[in-house]
């Protein structure tokens, strides 16, 4: 399955996954949005990418936890 900028729970629980011990709110949201492109599964415009959508896939992260 390919991951879109779009499946912000989606993307929230493979973060989640990778980095179980990382309190997302310390990162910055460009720091975010670099580890959404480093996911092996995620395939989708970088220029895409914005703030509500990093917004959008932190609060899915921190609901995850």
């Amino acid at each position: 399955m390919s991951l879109k900028w779009t499946d912000a729970r989606a993307i929230a629980e493979e973060l989640y996954d990778n980095e179980p011990d990382l309190d997302p709110v310390t990162l910055r949201l460009s720091e975010l949005r670099d580890r959404v492109l480093a996911l092996e599964d995620f395939d989708d415009d970088p220029e895409a990418s914005n703030e509500p959508r990093l917004e959008a896939i932190l609060q899915a992260w921190l609901d995850e936890r």
